[in-house]
């Protein structure tokens, strides 16, 4: 339990003991109590709404409750002063020694501290990335995967169970015009065609894709089948192309996201829950549920598509749920839609248990967002959520200027083009620098670069120097005496500086830093964290530079050092807790 959880349990009972003496009356919403750092921390160490919130229940002025709840709050176990502000924020104020034991408690724990259950073993579903199986991964893709992936690892962090999932789009127009792509390559891969053929159509929009990742793929199909579908009917060949395709493609996806640490649970497949008949029952649910009809949409906003025609469509009442207009399920072809597969698939999800769903998703499908959503709520009857977060876009620079697109991938720079340039660890801690519906700029030269101005070093640069100290003092002190539970046990009272309070404080409210961004579904919030905590252990760091009283290792004073020692090892674990949960290694040295 974090120390804000510990003493919203304190405003809790003092508001208890207030209904019990007949001040205030039962019933009232105490959920609705948080406890928090105020925004000034001048104002003192934690700060409760309270008697903001209970105000209405309690038929009273917030201040006045509020000084109902005061002398209990003042003369609780550690609080060391107690001031009402404003229209009725309560703020108090901590003792040192409250700030302390979260040292010992930090090191007691390890890398687990901060570790929540407010999830309670809940089921969540977090499914990220979810490409189209038509080439290697892109720069946006790469910052979708790092964001649903370190979610994933927040949830859990937090308690809930999650389940992280790759959704396969393997039966639309793309993967068919992929196949033909592919077939044009094959055709000049087995002599059948000169070596300008297939260029010949690129530059017609024959064929859709003229990325040389194809060159590879045509020539392992040749390999395997030889001339075989040279002179085949189309109906012939492509569904063995189109399947030849997506399996080489999530090859090359699942390698590119390996290089970046990413795993997933399930893969699920589009083609195979068309096939099992998934949009069929979704669509009858819908219609057994009343929420289908026979009608024709109005007209598009803006300049009309060009077979865009006014006709009877399957619709769905999405405007029942929060949508600007109602949804076709079928195409003029009798297919289905987009749309009717993916509610099928977000059914399939809440049959598996998943009552909370998150999707992560690029920000070119924002527009989908709302009909998606209404669509959760009618096929759950209002019992599934689901959450989409959209990620900007990642915008190349090398040195501020835009860097050239990839020739292997023929229109963009690929996520292993990056990976592979400044390594797993920095592209993870980069993507999430920035909120994911930010615009984020990516800079070779910035993020390679060892100084403040790079957020990751500036992290990992405390990390390494919490381990240089660690490594000093046992070669001075024995190894026995820096052990993270002899260190537990030392005179924590002699952390008396300032700045060293400061950083205990920080790194107090990583419980709630988790739990606060775990509810809020904001993986960026730790690397936000960590920046702000080793920014305070630097300025520690600089200031025993300067000041030879507040050096780390103290050879006059060695239960000063103890007490030190263990608030350097309770900052790298701290730090070794963030990246953890982020998917970046702590480093011990910089070279």
């Amino acid at each position: 339990m974090s120390l804000f959880a510990q003493y919203r349990d304190v405003v809790l009972m003092a508001v208890a003991s207030r209904v019990d003496a007949g001040e205030l009356p039962p019933g009232l919403p105490l959920e609705r109590i948080s406890v928090e750092p105020p925004r000034d921390p001048a104002h003192g160490d934690i700060a409760t709404n309270a008697a903001m919130v209970l105000a209405g229940a309690a038929k009273m002025a917030p201040r006045a409750l509020a000084e109902r709840l005061i002398g209990d709050l003042a003369t609780a176990s550690g609080v060391s002063a107690a001031s009402i502000a404003g229209p009725g924020f309560i703020n108090l104020r901590l003792k040192p020694e409250i700030w302390r034991a979260e040292v010992s408690a930090i090191l007691r724990a390890g890398i687990a501290y901060g570790a929540s259950a407010i999830g309670g073993g809940e089921p969540v579903n977090v499914e990220y990335v979810s490409a189209n199986p038509t080439g290697p991964m892109h720069v946006g893709h790469g910052r979708g995967a790092v964001v649903g992936d370190a979610l994933a690892s927040l949830l859990e962090k937090a308690g809930y169970r999650v389940t992280r999932e790759y959704y396969v789009n393997d039966a639309g127009a793309q993967v068919a015009a992929l196949a033909r792509s592919l077939y044009a390559r094959y055709l000049v891969a087995v002599g059948a065609r000169p070596d300008g053929h297939f260029a010949t159509l690129l530059a017609e929009g024959a064929v859709a894709y003229g990325g040389d990742y194809l060159i590879e793929a045509a020539q392992a199909l040749a390999a395997r089948d030889g001339s075989q579908w040279v002179d085949a009917a189309e109906d012939a060949w492509l569904p063995a192309l189109r399947d030849f395709a997506v399996e080489r493609m999530m090859a090359l996806i699942e390698a590119d996201l390996a290089a970046v640490g990413i795993r997933f649970d399930v893969t699920a497949s589009e083609r195979a829950l068309v096939a099992g008949g998934g949009v069929d029952e979704a669509v009858a649910l819908l219609a057994e549920r009343g929420l289908l009809y026979t009608g024709v949409l109005e007209p598009p906003k803006g300049k009309l598509p060009d077979d865009w025609e006014p006709r009877p469509q399957t619709l769905f009442r999405a405007t029942q749920f929060g949508d600007e207009v109602d949804r076709p399920l079928r195409k003029s072809d009798g297919s289905w839609t987009y749309f009717a597969a993916d509610l099928a698939y977000h059914l399939d999800k809440f049959r598996r248990g998943f009552r909370t769903m998150i999707d992560v998703w690029g920000a070119d499908h924002g527009g989908y967002v709302k009909r998606m959503q209404a669509g959760v709520n009618a096929l759950t009857g209002g019992a599934g959520a689901l959450d989409v977060k959209l990620c900007q876009l990642v915008t190349l620079l090398d040195g501020g200027e835009p860097v050239r697109m990839s020739k292997r991938a023929g229109t963009f720079v690929t996520l292993r083009e990056v990976v592979d340039r400044v390594g797993r660890d920095v592209f993870r801690f980069i993507m999430l620098t920035r909120k994911n519906d930010a615009p984020l700029e990516f800079d070779f030269q910035t993020v390679t670069e060892q100084s403040k101005d790079n957020p990751v070093f500036y992290v990992q640069y405390a990390h390494a120097r919490c381990c240089s100290v660690m490594r000093h003092a046992e070669a001075t002190l024995g190894a026995a005496a820096a052990t993270d539970a002899a260190l537990a046990a030392a005179p924590l009272d002699r952390l008396a500086d300032p700045a060293e309070l400061d950083l205990i404080r920080a790194m107090a409210g990583w419980p709630r830093v988790i739990e606060a961004a775990a509810e809020a579904h904001e993986p960026h919030r730790i690397a936000f964290f960590l920046q702000e905590l080793a920014a305070l252990f630097h300025l520690l760091w600089t200031r025993g530079k300067e000041d030879t009283e507040l050096r780390f290792l103290n050879p006059d004073d060695e239960a000063l050092t103890l007490a030190r020692l263990a608030l350097v090892r309770a900052t790298a674990i701290v730090i070794a807790s963030g990246l953890n949960v982020i998917g970046v290694n702590p480093v011990e040295e910089l070279r």
